[in-house]
């Protein structure tokens, strides 16, 4: 018998870990969304120190039991989704009409217990594929994409990709932004944060993702440099940076470059991990975002900064020309540090930075998370019909 087509789900989201990375943030807000909407979502993921998630939720979450892992990524990634399989294979933990996967980590954590017929099926998330150099942990992502029975992307972009590296269809979902946390007034942490950072005078150039290649942080450095030069006491904040990948190879080229390059100790801040309350005063703090991105599934950074009355310099290639406006932002070439550094000076500009500075927050409005939510809901329907069927 067929489940009713719009009773209330229980969705069991999984998750690579519990720090603020992009596909966390979306999986928690995701569930939030669904929350609202009166499903009953749970966002698990694995907690080697079972602290919980980074931030609060209105959705239930679920800390994983998580084993000791070494530095081997693919060793972590199957580690990690053993660990899951362990969690699931409890009957009382399966108890869901929907398994969504968002990201390779619980994807073949998800295809195991499908193969062993303990779950009948599941959706995936692909907010972006990674090249890697060892082939077992490019079986490893290529498992946990074709294993699923239904797939969602956030973006035009990875939707025509996903159909051409793997020949899947997908539906696009897009991203949210949360304009309760994210907008241009401020919270009263502002003071504190820049003393505790070590800020000065400015301008802030803010670049949000850690130290690795695809955040291109290593030419954003080479961008700033030349930005110095016009602005003495410029600072470059690097936010964030937890990471389940290996980016050592990449930070120390990053870290002979910034020794070569003969910057003040207080030019470049790296703050790794922040709070996530932190987060929307430090957007607010920055006088413009470096969002210089060489890959990306959706980019939901601009949009936060946006929302936060932030002018933004944004890489000139999908999928971030797919949402955001030719004047919305000053777009830059991210394979030169030229072009970057070019885009920092048009944003900094003051007629130019007013004129961001009041667009942002209407861009951010375009995309909210009940959109999202909702566009998941016809996939999350007929996986729910095939196990009541």
């Amino acid at each position: 018998m067929k489940s009713p087509p719009h009773r209330a789900l229980r969705i069991a989201i999984l998750a690579h870990s519990t720090n603020p990375r992009g596909g966390v943030v979306h999986a928690l807000e995701l569930g939030d969304a669904l929350t609202r909407l009166g499903h009953q979502a749970v966002v698990h993921a694995p907690d080697p120190r079972g602290a919980g998630f980074f931030r609060p939720s209105l959705c239930e979450t679920v800390s994983v039991p998580a084993s000791p892992i070494g530095t081997d990524v693919t060793g972590m990634v199957r580690i990690r989704a053993a660990d899951y399989v362990r969690h699931f294979e409890n009957p009382a933990q399966r108890r869901f009409d929907v398994f969504h996967a968002q990201d390779g980590i619980s994807g073949n954590a998800l295809a195991t217990l499908r193969e062993r017929g303990l779950i009948a099926g599941f959706a995936r998330t692909v907010h972006h594929v990674d090249t890697f150099a060892d082939p077992a942990l490019e079986a490893l992502q290529r498992r946990a994409i074709v294993s699923a029975d239904r797939h969602f992307v956030v973006s035009h972009l990875w939707q025509r990709l996903l159909g051409e590296m793997f020949g899947r269809e997908a539906t696009i979902v897009g991203n949210g932004v949360d304009l309760a946390r994210f907008s241009p007034a401020p919270d009263g942490r502002e003071a504190a944060l820049a003393r505790r950072l070590g800020l000065g005078p400015g301008p802030v150039v803010l670049s949000v993702g850690g130290v690795e290649a695809r955040k291109n942080t290593r030419r954003i450095l080479e961008a700033f440099t030349q930005l110095r030069a016009m602005h003495p006491h410029a600072q470059l904040v690097i936010a964030g940076g937890a990471s389940v990948l290996d980016h050592h190879v990449y930070q120390a080229d990053f870290d002979a470059a910034l020794a070569a390059s003969g910057l003040p100790s207080e030019a470049v801040i790296r703050t790794g991990p922040l709070a996530q309350d932190d987060m929307p005063a430090l957007y607010r703090l920055a006088d413009v975002l470096a969002f210089a991105s060489v890959t990306e599934g959706f980019g939901l950074v601009a949009l936060e900064a946006m929302a936060s009355g932030v002018p933004t310099v944004v890489s000139a290639i999908a999928p971030f020309t797919e949402h955001i406006g030719a004047r919305e932002t000053v777009w830059c070439d991210p394979l030169h540090a030229a072009s970057i550094a070019d885009a920092l000076m048009l944003a900094l500009k003051p007629e130019n930075a007013t004129r961001l500075a009041a667009l942002g927050p209407g861009v951010a409005a375009r995309h909210d998370w009940a959109t999202t939510a909702r566009a998941h809901l016809p996939i999350y329907q007929s996986l729910a019909e095939a196990v009541h069927a």
